[in-house]
């Protein structure tokens, strides 16, 4: 089956920001854009990880092809194995190096009550999980009124059983009860998990869509017709999303059934524009080096995340921090914003030159 670029330049499309978001030289000192909105709204950010699930999605339509042959058996081994390698991947991320620095500068080990159980990492396996098992036994339609019947029920849940404030949403009531305070996220502030459980049934869409528009571009191939439609269709999701808001809030720590309407819709028209000016233009825009990270995305998103975590933890004189010390010495005198971005690039970069080293050598590691 032919490989559409356009799917893989916005996987690394996504991917790069991906890095970069979570790289500053110093989060008091990033442009807002490149922050998550605090609660209710929409900033660039919020885009990245819903479009990392509808790459997820996209890859579904090449891969459906491949189960046709296969037996369950088989195919559900596949699925769970990658899904256990996928969530233990972010599990541990979390973890290392499984100590932590105390305020008297010794080390301490970090018990397993105090780990986060779930995160990035985690909630793109659950959603693969879930979502390969819907796309094997659905067909389109039903992908689609159960997309429809996940995102009603979840808005319906949210406004039953308390608000959508950070504090009394039942998405955190959930994860209270099941997993504890000690294993949820504490960076807003109190115990609350923006990838907790219940938060995760709505983002399983943004995998259905995915497939399901990776499917409608890969079945006969693109024409102006196929692309016009695609792009009414995203234009038109944009629409709902923001009437939507209205009364369920656009929230990306929740994932509000809004707010994966409006990212699918967002994802629907970018592909759309690289679709264009890849495939339709008589000059096709060279995306070559997003490419290198759509060819190892899991790897070079992994690779970047434990790099900045080993310069969090490496000490320089006792109390500094490596990835501190770096962007003092490296950047800071850019300025206090330009220097925090600028790190962020070059992090970037440095990631990308380990992803084009690996494809020249025709190296690419999955799962």
């Amino acid at each position: 089956m032919k490989r559409f670029k356009a799917l893989d330049v916005f996987r690394g499309l996504t991917i790069c920001l991906m890095i970069i978001v979570n790289t500053p030289g110093d989060w008091n000192m990033t442009f807002s854009p490149l922050l998550h909105a605090n609660w209710h709204g929409f900033t660039p950010t919020d885009l990245v990880f819903p479009s990392f699930l509808f790459a997820v999605g996209n890859a579904f339509a090449f891969v459906k092809t491949k189960w046709a042959d296969k037996p369950l058996s088989e195919v559900f081994k596949k699925i769970a194995k990658r899904t256990l390698i996928i969530f233990l991947l972010g599990y541990t991320m979390y973890w290392i190096p499984f100590v932590s620095w105390t305020e008297t500068g010794d080390l301490a080990a970090v018990p397993f009550s105090e780990t986060r159980i779930l995160g990035v990492l985690q909630r793109i396996a659950l959603c693969y999980f879930i979502g390969a098992i819907m796309i094997y036994f659905l067909t389109n339609k039903q992908l689609i009124i159960a997309s429809v019947l996940l995102l009603l029920s979840y808005w319906g849940l949210l406004a039953a059983f308390g608000d959508y404030t950070l504090e009394g949403n039942f998405a955190r009531t959930v994860d209270r009860l099941i997993l504890g305070d000690s294993h949820l996220y504490m960076g807003n502030g109190i115990p609350f998990d923006p990838e907790g459980l219940l938060s995760t049934l709505p983002s399983i869409c943004n995998v259905l869509v995915g497939y399901l528009i990776g499917k409608y571009i890969i079945d006969g191939g693109m024409n102006y017709e196929k692309l016009a439609k695609m792009l009414l269709m995203g234009a038109g999701l944009l629409v709902i999303a923001y009437l939507w808001d209205l009364g369920f809030p656009v929230n990306k720590k929740l994932w509000t059934s809004s707010f994966v309407v409006l990212t699918v819709g967002l994802d629907i028209v970018v592909l759309s524009i690289l679709i264009y000016t890849i495939d339709f233009v008589k000059k096709p825009v060279n995306y070559n080096f997003f490419e290198v990270f759509g060819k190892n995305p899991l790897f070079i998103y992994l690779l970047s995340e434990y790099v900045a975590i080993g310069m969090h933890f490496i000490r320089v004189d006792g109390e500094q921090s490596l990835f501190n010390y770096v962007y003092q010495k490296g950047f800071s005198w850019i300025g206090p914003y330009f220097g925090s971005f600028a790190f962020a690039l070059v992090f970037m970069l440095f990631c990308w030159s380990i992803g084009l080293w690996l494809d020249r050598k025709k190296i690419y590691i999955k799962v």
